[in-house]
């Protein structure tokens, strides 16, 4: 009777194993604040509010990779992302840029999968035979805006500039905007920096001599967003004015995924139309704009930049 008791138990133990749904587990990019991070070993991020909100509504517990990504030349984001999920790393992978030349037959026939978790050393690692990918809907707009000292007069446009020194990095999008905005109506107020300083720790400290060297900055929001997750006592603000650069971010599975990418695109649909998404991102410390229709384009025209 005991030893029948033992197995009933054993039995009933199983089955509940065997009911317990699979982890719905999505891939973040290790240090991508405040979209996807690491704090205190934990991840956190405008990109965890929308998976979890996907796995709530799928009725399975969340599961997050977080994985190191860095240029090589032997391999791009995309294949990386691809490489994860043709090999069941994960179910999706958050923060994919939603441009159209990323989807489609894979570029090459396989990658390596990046750093994650559990991975093995790189030399050890298969090269994984890529398949295509599909994105889901958008969920942030990508875009260039104005970041300004505490108490500067708003901006709703870069007319509003005045007389305030605008600095801008040389060779980025930003600078390429600054200097050539309505056929380079702002460079005489441009002061150009190099990619080696730190406009924004300059922009944040006392000036050092009589004049600071700009009054005002025009960057990605996102390096902004980043920013201040490092300086969390930082006074600095974005300006009212963005302007997108033309790509959303998404989340991206397999393009023979059923399941995963409609709930996802449901979960986004939904924070979308009752404004939660406006709040993750406001609690998370993300400038949010919304994503651009169609969700997936051709990415950033400087012509359409320059313009107001």
């Amino acid at each position: 009777m005991r030893r029948f008791a033992i197995c009933a138990a054993g039995l009933l133990s199983s089955s509940a194993a065997l009911a317990q749904p699979a982890p719905l587990t999505v891939c973040v990019t290790a240090d991508n604040p405040p979209l996807s991070h690491m704090v205190a070993g934990q991840p956190r991020g405008l990109d965890l509010r929308i998976a979890q909100a996907a796995a709530s509504a799928m009725g399975r517990p969340l599961k997050v990779v977080p994985f190191e990504s860095a240029y090589e030349k032997e391999s791009t984001l995309t294949h990386e992302v691809a490489a994860l999920l043709a090999a069941g790393v994960c179910d999706a992978v958050s923060g994919f840029p939603l441009v159209a030349g990323e989807f489609g037959p894979p570029t090459r026939v396989s990658s390596r999968t990046p750093d994650y978790p559990g991975a093995k050393r790189k030399r050890e690692r298969p090269y994984i035979t890529l398949q295509p990918l599909a994105p889901s809907r958008g969920y942030i707009s990508a875009a260039l805006g104005v970041v300004l000292l505490p108490g500067a007069p708003p901006m709703a446009s870069l007319n509003d500039l005045g007389e305030r020194k605008l600095g801008a990095v040389v060779g980025t999008m930003g600078g390429a905007v600054a200097m050539g905005w309505k056929f380079g109506a702002l460079r005489n107020r441009v002061v150009t920096l190099n990619q080696t300083e730190s406009p924004l720790d300059e922009m944040a400290a006392p000036p050092a001599g009589a004049a600071r060297r700009f009054d005002a900055l025009l960057m990605p929001m996102a390096l902004f967003d980043g920013w201040r997750v490092q300086h969390p006592g930082a006074t600095l603000v974005a300006a009212g004015w963005r302007r997108p650069l033309g790509m959303n971010l998404g989340f991206v599975t397999l393009a023979s995924d059923a399941t995963v990418r409609p709930a996802l695109d449901a979960a986004i649909s939904q924070a979308l139309a009752d404004g939660s998404l406006a709040r993750w991102a406001a609690e998370e410390g993300v400038t949010w704009s919304p994503p651009e229709a169609p969700d997936v384009g051709r990415g950033p025209s400087l012509l359409q930049l320059m313009s107001d």
